[in-house]
């Protein structure tokens, strides 16, 4: 995975793998929540994979443009949850793992179509499958990132026994933000968001190309 793919010279791949990739993401966190009993998501019109119902303006230009945003967050009661820190891990995770299970799915058509589509078509096509694949994979692996307000930071309170997280939350609800800014501005999440998005991405492209590879 290149993050330079991802820069706004490639617009027109990019601006339908963001719609998608954010949607999928947002969806993903409603419709969990919404199954473990939550009524806010579908009160909140969430349940859709509309993107108007998930996109954040400013977080769209700001992910466009900068490489780092955010969608419209989901808002959740974790009162109906049966088993509440257990709901918080499950409903944070979701987002992620929808955005990896997209870029796979994602990755088998890109496969199908360099090898079925005549190269002028199939290179458009690929070229606007690979921005997507790139990007889910990158929002996922970002949003995994231990720290507030990321889907990682609530994954790790949720798991952590209960004093620890207390700990946790206190001192990220407190510094998370800043934290967050420091990270991206240094530079410092791209030590690990790209080796991990890279690996995932060879990963998904080789497991592909060797299961199609038998039937082409």
């Amino acid at each position: 995975m290149n993050i330079l793919d991802l820069l706004p010279e490639n617009l027109i791949f990019l601006l339908p793998a963001l719609l998608l990739a954010l949607t999928v993401h947002e969806f993903a966190h409603a419709y969990v929540s919404h199954r473990l009993g939550d009524p806010t998501p579908k009160w909140q019109g969430r349940l859709t994979l509309n993107p108007v119902a998930h996109i954040d303006p400013i977080g769209f230009l700001m992910i466009m443009f900068f490489r780092f945003g955010w969608g419209k967050a989901v808002e959740i009661d974790p009162k109906y949850y049966r088993n509440r820190r257990q709901g918080l891990v499950l409903v944070s995770l979701a987002g992620p793992a929808a955005n990896i299970v997209t870029a796979f799915v994602l990755v088998i058509m890109h496969v199908l179509a360099l090898a079925m589509l005549p190269s002028s078509p199939g290179d458009f096509i690929g070229s606007m499958l690979s921005t997507a694949v790139s990007l889910n994979i990158f929002l996922a692996v970002f949003n995994l990132l231990p720290v507030p307000p990321l889907d990682g930071s609530k994954i790790l309170a949720g798991l952590l026994p209960s004093k620890y997280s207390y700990r946790f939350q206190s001192f990220t609800n407190q510094w998370g933000m800043l934290l967050i800014l420091l990270l991206v501005a240094t530079g410092i999440t791209s030590l690990t968001v790209i080796p991990i998005g890279s690996l995932l991405h060879r990963g998904m492209y080789g497991m592909v190309i060797a299961v199609v590879g038998l039937f082409l």
